[in-house]
């Protein structure tokens, strides 16, 4: 069965990459230099995984359950000559990533904790992060409007994203402050 998240559905990609700052959101959620792997839940058009490949030194995991999305991911791959990022089609919500245990420096979910079941999305980024690997997470906001994005009544608040992932067992979560680059969107850093 194919777990297609609920409101899913990406916009024509200009319109989408007028949401925000990708490299400066990076550059505040991941640092300039990323020690390790990095997995991405849901890369889209890739907008993130670029400057996240950029910026490690290990590879990028990539996956989407829409290959149109991996198929453009593949080809920025080509044309920015990143090898190091490896797009992969995956229904992680349903079959989770098929990443080993304790193999990644950082997990990226980013515009997905309204999904129906956000913990166990959480519990595994948890399971396939290093000790010590950090989870960044961006969401759209749900106390302003937005031009995009899911249904206000489904959109998580920070503070109820801080409460799933400490479910999941994550720790030392912090904001970061976005607003002059992302105002739509809220984003945490935690710690595995």
């Amino acid at each position: 069965m194919t777990m297609k998240g609920r409101e899913s559905g990406m916009p024509e990609e200009a319109y989408w990459a007028s949401f925000f700052e990708p490299e400066v959101i990076i550059d505040r959620l991941l640092g300039t230099a990323v020690p390790g792997d990095v997995i991405e839940f849901g890369c889209g058009y890739g907008s993130f995984t670029v400057p996240t490949a950029r910026r490690t030194t290990g590879r990028v995991i990539a996956l989407d359950i829409e290959p149109e999305m991996v198929d453009c991911v593949r080809q920025k791959a080509l044309a920015f000559d990143l090898p190091n990022i490896q797009a992969d089609v995956r229904d992680f919500v349903a079959q989770g990533t098929g990443v080993d245990s304790e193999s990644q420096a950082h997990a990226m979910i980013f515009n997905l904790l309204h999904l129906e079941h956000p913990v166990a999305l959480l519990r595994e980024a948890y399971r396939i992060l290093q000790d010590g690997g950090a989870l960044s997470v961006l969401h759209w906001r749900s106390d302003i409007p937005t031009p995009r994005g899911p249904s206000l009544a489904i959109r998580p608040t920070p503070e109820q994203c801080r409460r799933w992932m400490t479910g999941a067992g994550f720790h030392t979560i912090e904001s970061v402050d976005l607003q002059d680059c992302c105002p739509f969107h809220f984003g945490l850093l935690a710690r595995r």
